[in-house]
């Protein structure tokens, strides 16, 4: 829930909206956090195996932070020093079982944490960007075709931001990974389907579903 646009295009979705009227939903005051464990990641060169617990699962394609050193409690104009490696990733969500656990106002992780549902590219150093970790350009093509583009301008909430708040509640270890939210045009995946994350130009995510 970090990109304006996307917030809209899921109450849409769902059905739902903030208000109950319609109209656009609100912003977060606060990141939207939730977890998954280490079972999510798609060891390299592995594909999606499509779940049969859901009849829809979307991708959603995000800038993914590797942190480097341990930190508790990270004042925001100090976040930087805590990484310098990001890449691609893919929140895989079982939209269909979302939707229910939203309407009951249950927690994310049955539809956003199960087993190989992070996807996470090759890691690149943010030296070798070219460009501020703020003004990243980054798409998804699913089968040749862009279905999704961002730029990290755009984030509701700094990465920066994002690794001081998730710091207040967790200590965050050496190589713990932060998906820092998905832009407009989230989509279903199905088998056969093919998927490419780049950041600029470079080729960081190619993953097959079956």
């Amino acid at each position: 829930m970090n990109y304006a646009k996307h917030i809209d295009e899921l109450s849409n979705q769902c059905g739902n909206s903030d208000n109950n009227n319609g109209e656009k939903s609100l912003l977060p005051i606060e990141p939207v956090i939730f977890s998954k464990p280490d079972s999510a990641i798609i060891q390299p060169g592995k594909p999606f195996f499509v779940p049969d617990f859901a009849e829809r699962f979307d991708y959603e394609t995000e800038i993914v932070v590797r942190i480097n050193r341990a930190g508790k409690d990270i004042s925001e104009r100090f976040a930087y020093r805590y990484y310098d490696e990001l890449t691609v990733g893919i929140d895989f969500t079982a939209r269909d079982l979302q939707e229910r656990l939203r309407k009951d106002s249950l927690p994310w992780e049955l539809c956003k944490g199960f087993d190989g549902s992070a996807g996470v590219g090759k890691f690149i150093k943010t030296a070798d960007l070219g460009v501020p970790v703020q003004q990243l350009d980054f798409h998804l093509e699913k089968n040749g075709t862009t279905v999704q583009h961002g730029n990290t301008r755009d984030m509701i909430f700094t990465i920066d931001r994002i690794i001081s708040y998730v710091s207040r509640f967790f200590m965050l270890k050496t190589g713990d990974l932060i998906f820092t939210g998905t832009p407009l045009g989230v989509g279903p995946v199905a088998e056969g389907d093919v998927l490419d994350g780049y950041i600029g130009d470079h080729h960081l995510l190619h993953l097959r579903i079956k």
